[in-house]
């Protein structure tokens, strides 16, 4: 299914400092594979894919052994993760792609019917993000790339806003998931075994 979505690129927000964890994440082995290759066959069906990661990271060495493009977020924008993912839809601006999947490195069941669904409900809305009885995941996202420009100027404003309000105020459609599971993420190498 590599490629299924010539408009769309796949971002994998590995980037984040892993407190709690004690180490970075994305390199961390579940069921035999990276958890940055989980992340990387969730987004199997996009054109191609990049990593949000810290240059000097484990994850932007993996990312670079992988083939994937590695980004660098712009520092003068807040802490979190809507860096990364200003980083991503301006890679795939450049591009040339119409939309940018983005998915967390630490959660290694989500599979790539999580986007098929996302594309399939999108519709003509801006973005579109996954939703459970547990509340949103809006780090399971499918942004259409014209939402760098008011992104850039929200970031610019100094303040991380949270990713669920910017995409609301932006028009994006939740799409409710009944299965919460394949959207757990591991904060702790504790997490991360009960999930394996």
């Amino acid at each position: 299914m590599s490629g299924a979505h010539a408009d769309t690129g796949g971002l994998i927000l590995a980037g984040g400092r892993s407190r709690r964890f004690g180490g970075e994440k994305a390199v961390v082995s579940f069921r035999g594979r990276t958890l940055l290759a989980c992340a990387r066959e969730a987004l199997c069906a996009c054109a191609a894919i990049a990593v949000s990661a810290h240059a000097q990271s484990a994850a932007a060495a993996l990312a670079r052994t992988a083939g994937l493009d590695l980004l660098d977020d712009d520092p003068s924008f807040p802490a979190g993760p809507l860096r990364g993912v200003a980083a991503g839809l301006a890679w795939a601006q450049r591009r040339g792609f119409t939309l940018l999947a983005c998915a967390p490195c630490d959660a290694p069941l989500a599979g790539g019917a999580i986007f098929e669904r996302l594309h399939a409900a999108r519709g003509e809305a801006p973005a579109a993000y996954a939703e459970t009885a547990q509340g949103g995941e809006p780090l399971f996202a499918l942004w259409r790339v014209s939402l760098l420009e008011p992104l850039t100027a929200a970031l610019r404003a100094g303040a991380h806003p949270p990713i669920h309000a910017f995409l609301d105020s932006q028009g994006a459609l939740r799409v409710r998931f009944a299965d919460a599971r394949p959207f757990a993420n591991a904060n702790t190498p504790e997490e991360l075994a009960a999930l394996e």
